[in-house]
């Protein structure tokens, strides 16, 4: 039976899920002295801590540290054994605090946010209903601004046989443990590439088929190239411009065959669908704000609700960049504004690059794919940067050029690619490829951010040996 909360609990800002995005935020606005509470139906933490991010990067994580150590002259020798999968599986689950909430819930409780466990809806205007486990319902109000962080969900095809062969989502992949023999992934973006990393370098054989044309289609092409060159030469099957028409598992259980069109099939002991996220607004009361259930909501660079002065969607919801440190990113500036249109003592900063505007979601958004090799990027590629009518010059470099790269891994293959606006003379754009590079895209931010002039990039001295040293090497070739 409902038990129902008939007083409301009122907070200055109420957010709707507790991922990192929603953490973010109330902590934000709690440090500019606002109430708040959080509603979360699942694991505070939210998708990141323990089914995406932070998994998935620590079964990454020894598959490059083996392939890095294959390549340095006297450790080769001693890293060409198989990885522990068992060690690997319990390693991933200390990461994720073993699909435990704890530790979450205690700092929340330290900042002075009440936690409201069960599933969140829009009531009306700055009011939110909670459904706890038990069946209770409590009534929230918010005197400020309700905050939407529910974030994304796989999407799996409407194919026939799919819904009861029990395919793998991004879920899955991150959280079994137990290694398939065969791994089949249909999808050639983020997820499909790392988690066929992951998943070949603990010892499956890996089967990869892409719609399109090649792997990581939204970034420079030849990164795209590099990754499945690699993936190939350890005995991934990459099939591209191939089309999934039918899964066929008998029972849910055993092995399973993906059925192409034309009337080839793959046969493999899981299959992974890696092909795209769909908003995780479905059931939250969207038409209660008059937008439609299960949309992704457009908002402004203060991450208000277009046509509202209440509501605000942050993180994945919006659609902006589906990534977990961009979304953070947004929930501070989303945090920022709250508080200060709370105060309403003076104007926002809500100008390009301004304290109250999210821009770089539109011209700095970095991002790094732990493949093997790791690739990453901030800004726009040359195609993106030409279709915004930029006068632009691609400058690129083949980072075995670069005497670091010699002495992080013996036969260094890899490249770089920096886009210059001439108009200006700023980098508005940085690809990377190659081992290691995951920790070169902050100076490319900083730079893009920045909007750094290529005569003052000239005196950013990068240290000598190492892979940083790149930059000099792309300014030389700019400068002829």
């Amino acid at each position: 039976m409902t038990r129902t909360v008939e007083d409301e609990h009122a907070y200055d800002v109420v957010v709707l899920g507790a991922g990192p995005v929603g953490e973010n935020v109330v902590d934000r606005v709690r440090a500019a002295g606002l109430s708040a509470a959080i509603v979360e139906s699942e694991l505070i933490g939210g998708e990141c801590s323990y089914w995406a991010c932070m998994p998935s990067k620590a079964l990454l994580r020894p598959a490059l540290a083996r392939s890095d150590a294959r390549k340095v002259a006297g450790l080769r020798e001693s890293v060409y054994g198989p990885l522990d999968a068992l060690e690997v599986f319990a390693h991933r689950d200390e990461v994720v605090g073993h699909w435990k909430d704890g530790g979450q819930v205690d700092w929340l409780d330290s900042i002075g946010v009440r936690v409201y466990r069960g599933h969140g809806r829009l009531l009306g205007t700055r009011r939110v209903g909670v459904t706890g486990p038990e069946g209770e319902h409590h009534v929230l109000a918010a005197r400020h601004a309700v905050v939407v962080c529910t974030g994304s969900r796989a999407v799996l095809p409407e194919l026939p046989g799919l819904a009861g062969a029990r395919p793998w989502t991004s879920r899955e992949a991150t959280s079994a443990d137990r290694v398939p023999e065969r791994l089949v992934v249909v999808g050639g973006g983020v997820v499909g590439v790392e988690m066929a990393t992951a998943w070949q370098a603990l010892g499956a054989k890996v089967t990869m088929l892409v719609r399109g044309g090649g792997l990581l289609p939204r970034m420079e092409p030849f990164v795209g190239e590099h990754v499945a060159q690699a993936l190939t030469t350890r005995g991934a099957d990459i099939r591209t411009g191939v089309t999934v028409t039918a899964v066929v598992r008998d029972g849910g259980t055993g092995p399973v065959t993906v059925v192409l069109e034309g009337g080839d099939h793959v046969d493999g002991d899981e299959v992974l669908f890696a092909t795209g996220r769909a908003p995780r607004t479905e059931d939250i009361g969207l038409e209660k704000a008059g937008l439609e259930p299960g949309s992704w909501l457009d908002v402004d660079d203060s991450l208000k609700v277009t046509g509202s002065d209440w509501l605000y969607a942050v993180g994945d919801v919006n659609h902006r960049a589906l990534l977990t440190h961009q979304g953070k990113y947004q929930a501070r500036i989303a945090g920022a504004v709250i508080a200060a249109r709370a105060r309403a003592t003076e104007p926002l900063d809500d100008g390009s690059w301004g304290a109250h505007a999210a821009t770089a979601d539109h011209a700095a958004v970095p991002q790094v794919v732990f493949s093997d090799p790791e690739a990453a990027a901030v800004g726009l590629s040359l195609a993106e940067a030409e279709r915004a009518g930029h006068r632009v010059r691609a400058v690129d470099l083949d980072m075995g050029q670069v005497a670091g790269a010699g002495l992080y891994a013996q036969g260094y293959r890899g490249h770089a690619r920096m886009v210059v606006d001439l108009d200006r003379e700023v980098v508005i754009g940085a690809t990377f490829v190659g081992p290691g590079i995951g920790e070169l895209v902050h100076s490319a931010t900083v730079a893009v951010v920045g909007e750094v002039p290529i005569a003052r990039l000239w005196h950013a001295v990068p240290s000598y040996p190492t892979l940083s040293e790149a930059w000099l090497r792309l300014l030389e070739a700019y400068r002829g």
